[in-house]
């Protein structure tokens, strides 16, 4: 069984509570609670900790936003995503932290700084090239196996698409649902982050996850439509600079 201490509880359910309010709609907290998991069981356990709770989040989603769904924008990235998925579980035992903390904030940081300069010429223009959405694909797929931070690059591939909000949070939904059910197997068997003593772990942190859905969904509801797009460029862009300060 891990043992925490009770400031370690506090920081676990600060954590819990920030994953019910992403998976309620409030994109881009993704990269805040999976570092204050990390701070509290290590990197690599804390990546089995994460995904039960995330499976729960989504199911949610899939449940409260089950209209909204685009399952032609969903298609175009997922099978990407399983990709990537693989090639994060192969790889992801022996990739350097370093490289892949810094080569994946760099991307995001880049991304959106170009996403910035497209809102400011007013560009009409959309990505249409299948290796835009592969790209993202693959990246959003391995680095939600080693370290749960896909969501950064999903919100650019919505973002770039300018894809409406209750569009972008149903599908969101429905592709990290299956997403992380695919995840499951390779934490439970392969990497063994998923034990016993972790479930009961996420049990105690449900209520916390609860009290961020019940949040998440009224602060959706109040966000205009203009005012989601720039907050979800922020926090994904303020998500990087952590990623790099860690």
């Amino acid at each position: 069984m891990i043992e925490l201490q009770f400031f370690d509880w506090l920081l676990a359910g600060f954590a819990a509570f920030c994953l019910g309010i992403s998976k309620a709609g409030i994109k881009g907290l993704g990269i805040f609670f999976v570092t204050i998991f990390a701070i509290v069981f290590g990197s690599k356990s804390s990546s089995g900790i994460v995904l039960p709770m995330l499976c729960v989040g989504d199911l949610f989603a899939i449940i409260y936003y089950r209209r909204d769904v685009n399952w032609s924008l969903f298609f175009s990235i997922f099978p990407y995503m399983i990709v990537g998925v693989i090639l994060g579980a192969i790889l992801g035992k022996d990739l350097p932290e370093s490289l892949f903390k810094y080569g994946m904030a760099s991307i995001i940081i880049v991304s959106v700084t170009i996403m910035i300069w497209w809102d400011q010429r007013k560009s009409e223009k959309i990505p249409g090239s299948w290796v835009f959405g592969s790209f993202l694909g693959v990246l959003g797929g391995v680095t939600t196996m080693v370290g749960n931070l896909a969501g950064a690059f999903v919100n650019l591939f919505f973002l770039a698409l300018r894809v409406p909000k209750a569009e972008f949070i149903g599908t969101a939904a429905w592709l990290f649902f299956f997403v992380n059910l695919f995840k499951l197997p390779f934490h439970i068997y392969s990497w063994e982050t998923i034990t016993p003593s972790t479930l009961r772990i996420n049990l105690y942190l449900l209520p916390a996850i609860a009290l961020g859905l019940f949040l998440g969904v009224r602060l959706v509801k109040i966000i205009e439509e203009s005012m989601y797009r720039k907050l979800i460029l922020f926090l994904t862009a303020l998500g990087a600079i952590i990623i790099m300060l860690k």
